[in-house]
């Protein structure tokens, strides 16, 4: 009796031990663990790390002149800098990015546009043009080089009606795409700029570095916006060429002339100042900066030029490598299969997901850094048949400053639950459910059996018992 409690109690030991370890939060035991977080760490998330330097306060910010300025780079997705970046403006002639990449996205640059009215009527005498009569025959190339280098608006009207036949529908392509960049700050109303309090033509400073990020996937686009000048052939309406001069003053002057430029454009209307946009590529590396409402037409074209420095020398950007966390990862795995050895569960999946590029000051990465996980997140209940974790991994800096670089995205299933999915492993089961099953039946029918003999053999015992005391009593009468 005694043997028999002690096993009993061990068992039942083993049972709380078991179960017990699914009650609480694992911890990695080794020395590229969590730690405890201390009061002044700044935890980072993937998505908060994409503005988390607009809030830092970087020191040697340089001063901008405008009303709502950014910088952004384009390899991490990461604003590095800003002011009222998602503020809707008016851009002025910047719109032109939009429908130079819609001109990019649906036409050949080799097609041919016969001028109509509608593509030069209604623009204000004062904004500037390339000069187009009725009937005139261009290329689609001649007027995007019109559009990018002198800010042609009649060139960049008939861009907009050749592709959809009428301004209007043309803004409605417009701000269909933008949406599909991840613009949620834009309302196009105009195809080149037009300034028009009736109907605004809005869009934010964050949303615009997205319509030049995907006007620079364009090589061409990038040729002609660097190029000093284009001729416009002669055309069946004018016999001379037209020599179209690059307005821009990254390659028109020497003052602002800046090696690491690739691309961009200009603005200015009475409601929106002056404005430009423009992107810079140093060593592989691109940034794309963009300031509305600057109050100095020369002056916005420093405050690019500084606000790139600022960034390429302020902030570092790196790919990240997936072989500083595989022992994390595959130490982590080995713990969490270690836990589930005498349960049913088991890991379906286990993949590790990591950002391409991580951007931080560049003192903070000099530095130096931790790979992290962090556990505290899974907790993993045994009465589940199916659950999911995203298990974070971080980059910490002797700062205090940790970003979440990845996750580890785990699966965990009951072995049954995995078994029913997989057909061979189903019918496996099902079979050892029936061996056990038919077992049994046979097992109860030959107790049943056995119970039955006995029966009949008490039975026949008793009534000979019976019969022999009937004769004894016969006897003795």
């Amino acid at each position: 009796m005694r043997a028999f409690l002690s096993r009993s109690l061990s068992v039942l030991m083993s049972l709380v031990i078991i179960f017990g370890l699914f009650n609480t939060v694992y911890a990695y035991p080794d020395e590229t663990s969590s730690e405890s977080e201390t009061s002044d760490e700044h935890i980072i998330s993937i998505e908060d790390s994409k503005r988390a330097f607009l809030d830092e306060h970087v020191p040697d910010s340089p001063p901008v002149d405008g009303k709502a300025y950014v910088l952004f780079d384009t390899m991490s997705q990461v604003y590095l800098f800003g002011e009222d970046i998602d503020q809707p403006l008016e851009p002025a002639s910047t719109t032109k990015l939009m429908t130079i990449l819609l001109t990019f996205e649906n036409c050949s640059m080799d097609d041919k546009i016969t001028v109509t009215p509608t593509m030069f009527s209604g623009i204000p005498d004062d904004y500037v043009k390339l000069g187009m009569t009725e009937g005139e025959e261009f290329t689609v190339r001649d007027l995007v080089n019109a559009a990018i280098l002198k800010s042609c608006n009649d060139a960049t009207l008939a861009l907009a009606i050749h592709i959809s036949g009428s301004e209007a529908d043309f803004c409605d392509l417009m701000n269909k795409r933008a949406k599909e960049l991840g613009c949620t700050n834009t309302s196009f109303s105009s195809s080149y700029g037009l300034s028009d309090p009736e109907h605004p033509n809005l869009i934010s400073v964050s949303d615009m570095c997205k319509i030049l990020e995907a006007c620079i996937a364009y090589p061409e686009f990038s040729e002609i916006a660097t190029s000093t000048q284009y001729e416009v052939p002669e055309t069946n309406k004018y016999s001379d060429k037209r020599v179209i001069l690059n307005a821009n003053r990254f390659i028109s002057t020497q003052q602002f002339a800046y090696d690491y430029y690739i691309g961009g454009k200009t603005g200015f209307t009475e409601a929106a100042g002056n404005t430009i946009v423009a992107a810079a590529n140093k060593n592989g590396r691109i940034l794309i900066g963009a300031i509305f409402g600057a109050e100095d037409s020369e002056l916005r074209y420093s405050d690019l030029i500084n606000m790139f420095e600022f960034g390429f020398t302020k902030f570092t950007t790196v790919a990240i490598d997936a072989n500083e966390y595989t022992t994390i990862k595959d130490n982590t795995e080995t713990q969490i299969n270690q836990i589930l050895a005498d349960t049913d569960l088991k890991i379906e999946k286990y993949d590790m997901v990591l950002n391409e590029y991580h951007t931080t000051l560049t003192s903070r990465a000099s530095s130096g850094y931790t790979a992290v996980i962090e556990l505290s997140g899974v907790v993993i209940n045994p009465n589940l048949t199916s659950q999911t974790f995203k298990i974070p991994l971080y980059r910490r800096y002797n700062d205090n400053y940790t970003y979440e670089v990845g996750r580890i995205e785990l699966v965990i299933e009951s072995k049954e639950r995995i078994a029913e999915i997989t057909p061979v492993k189903s019918a496996s089961k099902f079979w050892g459910k029936m061996k056990k099953l038919i077992i049994t039946i046979l097992g109860i029918s030959v107790l049943m059996i056995i119970l039955i003999f006995a029966i009949f053999w008490f039975r026949k015992k008793n009534i000979k018992r019976k019969d022999r005391n009937f004769r004894n009593r016969s006897k003795m009468l």
